[in-house]
């Protein structure tokens, strides 16, 4: 799902995501009129993470490629803007499923292809068929107003097959879905593999994960119900 920082749009550097840099003069097309900042998320990141890798290595490279990726994903309109990818030959495959090419993974969105589930209709605790791109985006903001922070564990092989072992984590402290937020951490481990070009654009990229691990620390608030229309008239 990428590190979730959506915040304001202005020009800024940032230090995990170095190709916004390069894009101001551009004329990429953004989703919200410009690139973003990952001013809360970044904070977040450094306040959480587990792991602190040195600069160059190859834990940070592939720290910092998939940020630099769910950053084009979530804010980016055109395949044809992206830098981190190879658009004729990307496939994002989840869970061992159909892989989506490039144009269906930016058409649903980071959470709706990471989160499609095979359960039957009763029992989806999210229907990544019923969201928009924008909606599945705007219930995680709404419940992880800080953002939803992501870190490398560990890396098991360098290029062409990056193997690594990756953290995503937030603070549940807004309404999910008609779930109140508990202010707790939600968080949840995976795998993921990038097959990778000589220029490191990813052409192909694995992920496996569970998403009831998410979905435990999400669904843990207690409904938010509806207003009793015999409430006590002072209680507004």
């Amino acid at each position: 799902m990428g590190s979730g920082g959506e915040g304001s749009v202005r020009d800024a550097a940032d230090k995990y995501r170095s190709l916004l840099q390069d894009e101001v003069e551009k004329n990429t097309h953004w989703r919200h009129g410009g690139p973003p900042t990952y001013d809360s998320v970044n904070q977040l990141f450094e306040e959480g993470r587990t792991k602190e890798w040195p600069k160059g290595s190859l834990e940070e490279t592939v720290q910092n490629a998939v940020k630099s990726w769910e950053m084009e994903l979530s804010h980016k309109t055109l395949l044809r803007d992206f830098r981190t990818i190879n658009p004729e030959k990307f496939k994002l495959i989840v869970n061992g499923r159909e892989g989506l090419s490039g144009e269906e993974t930016l058409k649903l969105g980071s959470y709706n292809a990471l989160l499609k589930s095979s359960l039957p209709e009763e029992l989806k605790y999210y229907k990544a068929e019923e969201e928009s791109f924008e909606s599945s985006h705007d219930a995680f903001r709404s419940a992880f107003p800080r953002g939803f922070a992501w870190e490398v564990i560990s890396v098991y092989s360098g290029p062409p097959e990056i193997a690594y072992k990756f953290r995503h984590w937030g603070f549940f402290e807004g309404p999910f879905k008609g779930h109140a937020p508990t202010g707790e951490m939600a968080q949840f481990y995976g795998l993921g593999i990038l097959k990778v070009d000589e220029s490191l654009k990813v052409e192909e990229a694995e992920i496996y994960y569970d998403p009831a691990e998410l979905f435990g620390g999400l669904l843990k608030g207690p409904p938010i119900s509806a207003p009793s229309s015999h409430a006590c008239p002072f209680s507004h």
